[in-house]
């Protein structure tokens, strides 16, 4: 029996706000045993995803128009259970880190909504990966930022974590600003915000529009920008990577870019259609991931701390990621977009998992605090030079394979 795309969702969502309840009456309990249950809740939805189909949505049903479970939805919301399940089990070896942050005297008060908040993230980003309408994308896209200012800011005794929340508040609420009025001057000038009926409208439009719908385009993907990490809108990324704590900072940089990149695929597809729109935005589009790749990797160099290093390294990955949305084609793009991503999940989980072991033993993220790994740690120094090898791209590796396929 095929089961409701709609289902993981709200499955999520339930799990999250029973844990919710369950902190607020049961306080004596261990807050790691809700990490736990949250890690199951996500594992059931990830098994149930398999058993889900398009079908399933009714033609008449109210959300039909909004939501879409094609292909590329349903990867990208197994990416994102993955990516959430993961971060989830960084938090669980955080707790103390946490806890010792937390202006509460009540040991551990407080730490619990942190293994429960990327479940909510985690729905926003699985219904931006189904959302095929404006108001659907802008929704799911507010419960994905709104849920990360809370987790960047988290650890409130940390100046850094509070630098980090409030930068990224500002320019994430300035950034929300730009896809409205984006949208609105979409919508002035189609009468639609559905993606499949723009598709339909765009070639009937007068030429003498396209101007305002360019200027449209372009407000929307300078919002979306912002959540890429594209130049010239990354300069948020180093210091919020930084200051937010290390399990948000993984999180961050895998499950907002993936969320980014398939919307930004969804949004551009349509106008790609078009060629006299098309072609403006294919050069707009190149010359983004042009400068993004050399910018992300220039500024890697002269870095000192690590979180900063793969802050540069996370601006240098979404050049790549643009040059894979430039190939005009949502079907050839898709599937490389997606191994991409696919590796550079866990390829960056890794480098963050090694961090944070070696920060807790020599209290620091610097580089220099690598030092000496291999005497120490053979397995963790292996292990980072995995996962550094594959961002890099260097052959035999999924990073190499990725960039390859972009």
């Amino acid at each position: 029996m095929a089961l409701n795309p709609l289902l993981l969702e709200t499955g999520v969502i339930c799990v999250g706000i029973i844990l919710l309840m369950v902190e607020a009456f049961l306080p004596r309990l261990d807050k790691r045993k809700i990490g736990f249950v949250a890690l199951a809740g996500l594992a059931a939805v990830f098994v149930g995803s398999f058993f889900v189909s398009a079908h399933a949505i009714p033609a008449t049903a109210p959300y039909a128009q909004f939501y879409q479970a094609d292909f590329l939805a349903m990867f990208f919301k197994r990416f994102a259970l993955v990516a959430t399940a993961l971060m989830i089990i960084m938090s669980l070896d955080y707790t103390e880190v946490l806890a010792a942050q937390l202006p509460s005297s009540t040991p551990m008060a407080g730490v619990a909504e942190y293994f429960v908040m990327p479940l909510f993230t985690c729905a926003g980003l699985m219904w931006m990966a189904s959302a095929v309408d404006f108001i659907m994308i802008f929704v799911s896209l507010e419960l994905v930022t709104i849920s990360f200012y809370v987790l960047v800011a988290y650890t409130r005794r940390n100046t850094l974590s509070l630098e980090a929340g409030t930068k990224y508040l500002i320019l994430g609420a300035l950034s929300t600003g730009f896809i409205v009025y984006g949208i609105t001057w979409i919508f002035g000038i189609t009468h639609e915000t559905n993606l499949n009926k723009i598709a339909q409208v765009l070639p009937s439009l007068p030429l003498n529009t396209q101007t305002g719908l360019l200027f449209g385009i372009g407000l929307v993907l300078v919002s979306l920008g912002f959540k890429v990490a594209a130049f010239p809108f990354q300069f948020w990324i180093p210091d919020v990577y930084q200051g937010a704590p290390t399990p948000t900072t993984a999180f961050l940089s895998v499950g907002s870019k993936a969320a980014g990149f398939v919307v930004l695929l969804r949004i551009l597809n349509p106008f790609f259609t078009v060629p006299t729109i098309g072609h403006k935005l294919i050069t707009v589009m190149v010359f983004l991931a042009a400068a993004t790749l050399l910018y992300g990797n220039f500024a890697a160099m002269l870095q000192t701390n690590l979180k900063r290093l793969l802050a540069y390294s996370s601006i240098a990955h979404a050049g790549y990621l643009l040059v894979g949305v430039a190939s005009v084609s949502a079907a050839i793009a898709g599937p490389a977009i997606g191994f991409y991503l696919a590796g550079y999940l866990l390829m960056t989980f890794l480098s963050f998992i090694v961090m944070l072991i070696v920060a807790k033993v020599t209290g620091g993220e610097e580089i220099d605090k690598f030092n000496g790994l291999a005497k120490r740690s053979p397995f963790l120094a292996f292990a980072m030079l995995v996962s550094m090898v594959s961002l890099a791209g260097l052959p035999f590796t999924v990073g190499f394979i990725g960039k390859f396929l972009i």
